[in-house]
């Protein structure tokens, strides 16, 4: 029917387009005469009206002439036009076929009130290499639901809750219509297939069902990169083989990513960094380049050491780095450090002269955790700035004197020890009339002396050794001054009866 009602609209263009060149032919040939009719000024009226005034036999020539022409353009113009409008209708007719079937299983689904999606829950580890296993972030298994597209809840019942799902690859630069939408029939023609003469492109188990929804990933990786394909990326596409009741239930895709040689995993940044990584780990600084080398030179040869100076002296890290780095990629590059899972160590550094009362102390790469203040731990939040600038000073210090800094497993041991330290009820069982018994033990200022040689006597050389060998001292004086004053007591107790 569209195809005859634009038969006829050709057909009528066409007779407007004749009757057109009628009307100038006509104005063409009407000043001619009049131009002819001029020199004779002699003329009545009455005969000049008579001369405009075209006889029958004037109008059956011209129109034999528009004939004429007609036989002469129709010929050639008819197939263009006719090329055009079929072009045109062919186009509209393709548009309106999509539109019905993108349409028609919104239809289906709204008389149903239900419109299913596959949806892969978590993004992809990246970079992805060749031979290696294809996980989630935090290395977690890729997850894939099945849910409602109107609410986003997983539809955890049904047929369609245990579907069975395949995993396939897709061109990376597939992205549906404006509203990330698209038929089967695209789909299924963006799925990658392995090249002449490889391997399956995935390998692996990549189908899966259901359970209430949810399905995981197998133990799936890619056989060859992606660096021969049209936009040299891959996606991963989700697609329910079985199990949807005749439901349509439209694909899952992930973001687009690169697929490298697994040669190139040899080169990997870790995510996160450990503090054991070399530094060319961490992003931005690539191995044996010119910021590993400037680095080495430095000795800065892991995470650990970059977040050492990183944490006591930033700005020399910057100068050593270089202008070459940067400001954005020195940012990338300080905020993957950052991500570095660090242990739980205490240090504490207590300067000469502060008679160990009080000391600066910062975990394992140096950043200030807190001081200690006559046997008391104040963390950083109860500090104000100009303590944390000294304390921060006396880091640093501590990093140039390592020798003499203590080192504490977590935080809780160092704080049971000053507690320890700090409470003086265990000095309460020497009783202060053994001075006038003539033992010789004054037992407070003996231990302090003792103590406190113990800590500040310090010697570039085996001085752990000789530090430990003297708190075994004052702990096995403690011991045998405990006993002589029990013994003491049990005495004077038998004298006393």
């Amino acid at each position: 029917m569209n195809l005859i009602v634009s038969h006829h609209r050709y057909r009528l263009a066409f007779g407007v387009f004749l009757l057109l060149e009628l009307v100038v032919v006509m104005s063409q040939k009407r000043p001619q005469e009049d131009g002819k009719a001029r020199p004779s000024e002699g003329n009545s009226p009455d005969q000049d009206k008579r001369r405009r005034v075209p006889t029958l036999r004037n109008v059956v020539q011209e129109v034999m002439k528009l004939q004429s022409v007609q036989h002469l353009l129709e010929p050639v113009l008819e197939p263009l036009i006719r090329r055009v409008v079929k072009e045109e209708v062919e186009l509209a007719l393709r548009k309106h076929l999509n539109n019905m079937k993108r349409n028609g299983g919104k239809e289906v689904n709204s008389s149903e009130s239900r419109s299913l999606q596959l949806q892969f829950l978590n993004n992809l580890s990246l970079p992805v290499f060749t031979g290696a296993r294809i996980e989630a972030e935090d290395c977690s298994t890729i997850k894939v639901a099945i849910v409602d597209a109107l609410t986003g809840q997983i539809v955890t019942s049904g047929p369609e809750s245990s579907a069975k799902v395949e995993v396939v690859v897709l061109e990376g630069d597939f992205d549906g219509d404006e509203e990330d939408n698209w038929v089967v029939e695209e789909f299924n023609n963006n799925i990658v297939k392995e090249r002449e003469g490889k391997k399956p492109l995935l390998t692996g188990d990549a189908f899966l069902t259901l359970t209430e929804g949810i399905g995981l990933v197998g133990e799936i990786s890619f056989t060859d990169n992606s660096s021969w394909t049209r936009c040299r990326r891959f996606r991963l596409g989700a697609r329910v083989v079985d199990g949807s009741g005749g439901t349509r239930v439209r694909e899952a895709k992930t973001e687009s990513f690169i697929v490298r040689d697994h040669r190139g995993e040899l080169y990997k940044k870790h995510h996160p960094p450990s503090l054991s990584d070399e530094v060319w780990r961490l992003e931005k600084i690539g191995k044996d380049g010119a910021f590993h080398k400037r680095l080495s030179r430095e000795n800065i040869n892991t995470v650990k050491d970059f977040l050492t100076m990183l944490c006591i002296n930033p700005p020399r890290l910057r100068h050593i780095l270089g202008t070459g780095m940067s400001a954005k990629m020195w940012e990338i590059t300080v905020e993957h450090a950052r991500t570095c899972v660090l242990d739980k160590r205490r240090h504490v550094y207590c300067p000469p002269g502060s008679q160990q009362k009080s000391g600066v102390v910062f975990n394992v790469v140096g950043q200030l955790t807190g001081l200690l203040s006559e046997c008391q731990y104040l963390t950083t939040d109860k500090l104000s700035e100009t303590e944390k600038i000294e304390a921060q000073n006396l880091a640093i210090s501590a990093f140039e004197h390592w020798a003499e800094v203590i080192s504490f497993d977590d935080e809780a041991s160092l704080i049971n020890i000053c507690q320890t330290f700090g409470d003086e009820d265990h000095l309460g069982y020497f009783d202060g009339d053994l001075h006038s018994q003539g033992l010789g033990l004054e037992s407070q200022a003996d231990l302090q002396t003792a103590v406190d040689g113990f800590l500040v006597q310090r010697k570039v050389a085996d001085q752990a050794k000789s530090r430990w060998t003297k708190v075994f001292s004052v702990l096995k004086w403690f011991s045998i001054k405990r006993k002589v004053k029990e013994k003491f007591l049990g005495l004077r107790y038998g004298t006393g009866l």
